[in-house]
């Protein structure tokens, strides 16, 4: 079956088949729908050698990502690949920790191969030699989850969205606020964890408020690790323990939530606890986020690179850093008087 079989059975031209089906182009949405129903009915399927040949391009998009076992990672995947999907674009996918591949061999071999035409880097601080590697080959590079240098990047301030959780505690009045951070080990590339303890610690000067230690506990951001932490917190002598946790996770938000429901304690009334992210359960759990839509970052990323791969497609205008919001529910109240 031929390319010009499906341009006689639709009545268009052979070039105009190459659009549709190639998503690349102008074509009406008609004319796309009758090239597609064509190629169906006669059973021709886009020969991938062919198109490389004829295009220099794979279409073919690497994301790399440190972790797959984690929300905010499998979120920006599936938003960028859902995106791909619709520009008609494959993924090769390379998991830094699930792989067992070291990572300077995913950046001195596998992505300088002529297998993909771009990069998406999710939360890794590329270095300099990284970043040059794949620019000395024209392989566009879009970063998400922190700044990279000389790499168009998609962002949120976590120190502001820290900064708007705790606000939202303070706000409704408590003055003994905690924060489940994150540990040694997750402080790794961007410092997410240290920026998410920065934005704490400002809203609490902001408010005339000291930082006690004691009400500061580091966690794995797992819902285990957080209901670790918050039974620590939560354990102490009513006259110490906070009545609102600020936890830099949603993951970590839940853990908490549970904690207190085992010792007794009734969320909000006791204690009031908010995280950050709006996870797909934070709805059931009733609580009260910061959602920065990481689907939205991944999409927004695939964006950026078809304007660089793709003949004529425009640059999508972003906000810098990306933007996120409060979003209350029921687990934060004011303080039981």
């Amino acid at each position: 079956m031929s390319i010009t079989e499906v341009a006689e059975a639709a009545g268009v031209s052979t070039a105009t088949v190459s659009r549709a089906l190639s998503g690349r182009g102008s074509v009406s949405s008609s004319t796309r729908e009758k090239v597609m129903a064509a190629a169906q009915s006669l059973g021709y399927v886009v020969s991938q050698a062919a198109s490389t040949l004829a295009s220099g391009r794979n279409r073919n998009v690497g994301i790399v990502l440190p972790f797959l076992d984690k929300w905010f990672f499998t979120q920006v995947l599936d938003g960028a690949q859902q995106r791909l999907m619709q520009s008609g674009y494959d993924v090769t996918l390379y998991n830094l920790a699930g792989s067992g591949t070291p990572r300077t061999t995913v950046f001195e071999q596998f992505l300088l191969r002529q297998r993909v035409d771009a990069v998406i880097a999710v939360s890794l601080e590329l270095t300099e030699s990284e970043v040059q590697r794949l620019h000395d080959l024209n392989k566009p590079l879009v970063g998400v989850g922190g700044p990279i240098e000389g790499v168009r990047t998609l962002a949120v301030d976590d120190v502001a969205a820290a900064e708007l959780a705790t606000g939202h505690l303070l706000g409704l009045e408590h003055t003994r606020v905690a924060l489940i951070g994150g540990d040694s080990a997750s402080d790794l590339d961007f410092h997410l964890p240290t920026k998410r303890r920065r934005g704490y610690e400002n809203a609490l000067t902001a408010a005339g408020l000291d930082i006690d230690e004691t009400l500061i506990v580091g966690a794995d951001f797992t819902m285990p690790g957080g209901y670790r932490a918050a039974k620590q917190l939560l354990g102490s002598p009513a006259a110490q323990r906070p009545t609102a946790i600020f936890a830099a996770s949603d993951e970590m938000a839940f853990g908490a939530i549970l904690a207190a429901r085992d010792l007794g304690l009734v969320v909000p009334h006791d204690v009031s606890i908010v995280g950050v992210d709006d996870h797909d359960m934070a709805d059931f759990f009733g609580l009260t986020t910061i959602a920065h839509h990481p689907r939205r970052q991944g999409a927004l990323a695939v964006d950026f690179l078809m304007s660089e791969l793709e003949p004529g497609a425009d640059a999508p205008p972003a906000p810098e850093p990306m933007p996120f919001e409060l979003v209350v529910r029921s687990s934060t109240a004011r303080p039981r008087p």
